[in-house]
């Protein structure tokens, strides 16, 4: 006597399985690829390597939160991250509005009058550019080592 198998678990398995692959090759946060200390935007680039460039980084990016040097002040400007977008060429960061009125000085990155946005273009693996930053007009390049 035959016995009749249910094709549903089978179906079931080949539907499910592209969405499980794609869960499966995404491990971190979009901007993952930017964690860690860059170099440059502001001066040229002169050394990548050691701590020599982590002591001269001038944007540091983590999972919550963006740093920038600033020219008045010794401390880093921190702005958390609200969201993170993807871009054919890069990443969109948007920023957590600051409270209250006026945003301080160099708390944004001075780019297209929005204090709240970062864009960011990849130019190879460890360059970026942050298109029309006044600020930091030059390319960054990821400190090493």
């Amino acid at each position: 006597m035959l016995r009749r198998r249910s094709l549903l678990p089978i179906v079931s398995g080949l539907l499910a399985a592209p969405a499980l692959a794609l869960a499966q090759t995404r491990q971190g946060p979009p901007h993952e690829w930017m964690f860690g200390g860059w170099t440059g935007g502001i001066f040229p680039v002169v050394d990548t390597d050691g701590p020599a460039c982590f002591g001269n980084a001038t944007v540091i990016v983590t999972r919550d939160i963006v740093m920038r040097v600033s020219s008045l002040d010794v401390a880093f400007r921190q702005r958390a991250i609200e969201t993170v977008a993807i871009t054919p060429d890069g990443l969109e960061f948007r920023l957590v509005p600051l409270g209250g009125g006026r945003p301080i000085p160099e708390t944004g990155f001075g780019c297209d009058g929005n204090p709240n946005l970062l864009r960011v273009v990849r130019r190879g693996e460890n360059e970026v550019i942050f298109p029309n930053c006044g600020e930091f007009p030059g390319p960054l390049q990821r400190c090493k080592g």
